[in-house]
């Protein structure tokens, strides 16, 4: 448990510049390591922000790894990346780590650009069975005696991914470790039958004096036979991870992710066996600070908070998009008993903590399985439901082909509520959403809004759900700045944009939360401003009438330039054979980096100082 008052001397960890120092010091010394390692953990990330409680539950487990494996020839992959804080302390990054998710700072997750330990990149989950099962494949297939261990959580492996690079590497004799870090949680409490599977192999685990003895006898020499394991099956022996050998993994475990010794003892078996083998590991998130081990969905992601006491960081107080959401669907699901709510393991960060609470038969976490969120939203419509799939823009990625195929081109009522869409700030470029735009536009019967204020995500999350088809709203991880009346949404005629300012030669199209920038811009140049508010279908009635009486149009959009909602002026354009000046602002065609979402709009162009500019360029 992490003491504030003692102070210690000599730091293990001042002395390590990297993972071959570690491997110096003696198995004894490893939780005095640990100890000093969490204690600056929570030190830095006290007043720096970040993810803290993933890292708290991974300390021993990290130490383990770079002290058995000779990182950076074997490769450590990291699913999602939450947890990687330690890796980076280990591994020649401590001294930065305050500068963590912050402009030109360290990467709140794996970035191989970052470091060669950084085997892979990450920020999205459940990648890793498959990224580690690559590289030992490509080290087999190049006689290279090197080791890939890939590192997952309960919560990454109920997806559909991992699922696929299990049974494929079952299948193979490939060198790959699997480390399953079971902490019963995702960002929040962990879903589905697979949670409680792996809960049952860990119901009555004996005490931490036991297990290590009982430990090293669960690593077997060599993997059970199929023929072993039929035999036992049909004797109706059930044995302790029998899910994984009949995929055809070795299974170790489960044991104590916290007991350094057993961690090191089991490790350094697993390292000299060979074929697919996967150890099960039982961890606490936030480990070792009391705040955290009682609250761990609170301290996953944290602004800044007294590393004493763990008192969070006072915040001005603010309404966002999200909340306003949340607030929204349980007004409408108070009203109408088919509203059904569905996230893929998003409830705190979608804003559904409180439906969740209101209606418990109405709401459904699929868990990591974004793809089966929108099918099993389709198939919810097919029989007369309202579902609404609350989703990050950058995670609908993944249930993309769902989407088009099972959603859209049946015209079923499906709303999209996109959250975090546009620039994210400290998550960086793998959590931007910078492309929703671009690939839902593309989609036959698609209804596209972008708000520009709470009330307008209100009226537009009201038109989706009754619209009759398919619809998504987006909108930004941001707090709305304006009040929102007490007024009910309004249903808004669908394709009609809406007249925010009149001036003359130059008209500015905006599409979302750009708006307010859009008027002080339009203040100084004397310009005409409209809030499109629908990428599809386009006002193109107000687009051509603009065109007419304009001599520039200049849209501006929170998404890739790229196929975005300025292309979509212009192919109107192009089609009224039209020939008047067209500016689009945009995301340019480049990632944009982490830094707080204000400073990552300065980068894209899209603060007021680089939009007036741009146009008075014009």
């Amino acid at each position: 448990m992490y003491h504030p008052e003692v102070v210690v001397c000599d730091s293990l960890l001042d002395q390590l510049d990297g993972p071959a120092d570690l491997r110096e010091l003696a198995v004894d010394q490893l939780p005095v390591l640990a100890q000093q390692l969490r204690e600056r953990l929570i030190q830095s990330v006290g007043q720096s922000g970040g993810h803290l409680s993933a890292g708290l539950g991974t300390v021993e487990l990290t130490i383990a790894l770079h002290y058995i494996f000779n990182t950076p020839e074997d490769s450590l992959v990291w699913d999602v990346g939450h947890q990687c804080y330690p890796h980076k302390m280990l591994t020649g990054r401590r001294k930065r780590l305050s500068s963590i998710r912050r402009r030109d700072g360290l990467s709140g997750f794996l970035r191989r650009d970052e470091s060669v330990y950084d085997a892979f990149g990450a920020g999205h989950s459940s990648t890793s069975i498959s990224a580690a099962l690559g590289m030992a494949m490509a080290n087999q297939l190049r006689g290279l005696d090197h080791k890939a261990v890939a590192i997952i959580g309960d919560g990454g492996i109920t997806a559909g991914m991992a699922y696929e690079a299990l049974a494929h590497a079952g299948s193979l004799d490939t060198d790959l470790l699997v480390v399953l870090n079971d902490n019963r949680m995702s960002i929040s409490p962990n879903v589905g039958a697979m949670a409680a599977y792996l809960a049952s192999l860990t119901a009555g685990m004996p005490s931490p004096s036991s297990r290590a003895a009982s430990s090293k006898r669960a690593v077997q020499p060599a993997r059970m036979s199929a023929t072993d394991r039929a035999q036992r099956k049909a004797l109706g022996l059930v044995v302790e991870g029998q899910w994984f050998e009949d995929l055809g993994f070795n299974y170790v475990g489960p044991i104590d992710g916290h007991d350094l010794p057993v961690l090191v003892a089991v490790l350094r078996q697993l390292r000299n066996m060979k074929g697919p083998r996967l150890l099960h590991v039982v961890t606490r998130k936030g480990h070792g600070f009391a705040p955290a081990e009682a609250d761990p969905i609170k301290y996953h992601g944290v602004t800044g908070f007294d590393p004493r006491t763990g008192e969070m960081q006072a915040s001005k107080p603010s309404t966002s998009y999200t909340q306003v959401f949340g607030d929204w669907l349980c007004q409408t699901a108070a009203h109408d008993s088919r509203v059904v709510a569905i996230t893929p393991a998003m409830r705190e960060g979608s804003g559904l903590v409180r439906y969740a609470e209101l209606f418990p038969n109405r709401y459904i976490d699929v868990g990591i399985a974004e793809q089966h969120c929108v099918t099993l939203a389709a198939g919810l419509a097919c029989q007369g439901m309202k579902p609404v799939v609350a989703i990050y823009s950058s995670f609908l990625q993944r249930g993309y082909d769902q989407l088009l195929h099972d959603v859209a081109l049946q015209g079923l009522p499906v709303l999209f509520a996109i959250d975090r869409a546009g620039l994210v700030g400290p998550d960086g470029a793998t959590h931007a959403g910078a492309y929703d735009i671009s690939f839902l536009r593309c989609i036959p019967g698609m209804v596209i809004m972008t708000p520009s204020s709470g009330e307008a995500l209100r009226d537009m999350l009201a038109t989706g759900l009754e619209c009759g088809g398919p619809a998504a709203v987006r909108y930004p991880r941001a707090a709305i700045t304006s009040p929102l009346p007490d007024a009910a949404p309004a249903l808004l005629p669908i394709g009609k944009a809406r007249h925010c300012r009149t001036g003359v030669r130059i008209a500015l199209l905006v599409f979302g939360t750009l708006l307010d920038r859009a008027l002080l811009v339009a203040e100084q140049v004397g310009a005409t401003v409209i809030d499109m508010q629908f990428v599809k279908p386009l006002d193109q009635s107000m687009v051509l009438e603009l065109a007419a009486s304009h001599d520039w149009l200049v849209t501006l959009e929170e998404n890739a330039l790229a196929g975005g909602a300025g292309s979509a002026v212009s192919e109107v354009l192009r089609h009224h054979c039209i020939n008047v000046r067209l500016l689009q602002l945009g995301l340019p065609d480049q990632w944009i980096e982490q830094g707080t979402r204000d400073e990552a709009l300065a980068e894209a162009g899209l603060d007021v100082d680089s939009i007036l500019a741009a146009v008075r360029a014009l």
